[in-house]
């Protein structure tokens, strides 16, 4: 990741905008570049459907154990596979949203497809009509989602509020059967009291496409534990997304330099 800081901003005084591929940006100091009257853009429209998918992929990964399984089907000393070996399952089982966003609300529109039961805890609450399409139920308070939640996905920015939003006491008010899942940023999970709640049963497992720092120390405890599934930020990591991202973010460079409107402000 490239740092724009104070030292680069004033080494190029023509700068008029710096384009961000992917919708993240908590990378970037966004008060810093806009006193250098810098215009900031994103690339949410390209992300949207591959990371809502991602989110699908780990949530059913975990509950099926496939991980796990494939590990089993392929090793060499399986002699046979055992009849008590059993994951949970998704349909029917209660999903709760945290950051309902256009990528949010894509993976709510997934999860209707399994009759999911859809609760979601979002910054400002979505009309009802978008609700009714997808059949989501509003929580206010984000501790009524996690008590009541099989799965709880994570798909909100990384900002100071949201900066460790899941500690130990939001862990320890989700079922024991439950599974985290994180599509959004590694910061977003206090990990150490991860480590404590995957360690001791207060939940069943997690499910990160995303950590803190990436890639983890090799020594880290998460990576030793077997109730965790961990990918490498890969949300995004489609031929088609990768594409989409350099459009997007060329077309509002282009706009910002053509004094057009811009498609993607941050």
């Amino acid at each position: 990741r490239p740092t724009i800081d104070r030292e680069l901003l004033e080494s190029l005084p023509n700068l008029k905008v710096i384009g961000n591929s992917g919708v993240g940006v908590d990378h970037l100091d966004l008060k810093i570049i806009s006193n250098f009257g810098v215009k900031v853009t994103n690339t949410p429209h390209a992300v949207a459907d591959p990371t809502a998918d991602i989110g699908m992929a780990l949530m059913l990964a975990s509950a099926r154990r496939l991980v796990e399984g494939c590990q089993i089907a392929v090793s060499p000393d399986t002699k046979c596979f055992a009849v008590d070996w059993l994951g949970g399952e998704v349909t029917g089982a209660t999903l709760g949203i945290i950051g309902m966003g256009s990528i949010g609300y894509k993976v709510a529109q997934r999860a209707r497809a399994f009759d999911m039961r859809i609760l979601y805890h979002n910054r400002n609450r979505r009309r009802k009509e978008e609700e009714e399409a997808v059949g989501a139920h509003y929580c206010e308070k984000m501790e009524d989602l996690l008590q009541q939640s099989d799965f709880v996905m994570l798909v909100v920015n990384l900002t100071p509020e949201t900066h460790k939003l899941i500690g130990k006491k939001e862990l320890g008010l989700m079922k024991p059967t439950a599974t985290l899942i994180n599509i959004s940023r590694g910061a977003v999970i206090d990990q150490d009291a991860l480590v404590d709640a995957l360690q001791n049963k207060v939940i069943r497992a997690a499910a990160l496409d995303v950590t803190h720092p990436e890639p983890l120390p090799r020594d880290h405890p998460l990576l030793k534990l077997n109730n965790i599934i961990i990918t490498p930020h890969i949300g995004t990591a489609t031929v088609q997304a990768i594409r989409m991202m350099a459009e997007e973010a060329m077309a509002n460079m282009l706009a910002v330099l053509n004094g057009q409107p811009i498609p993607s402000e941050v």
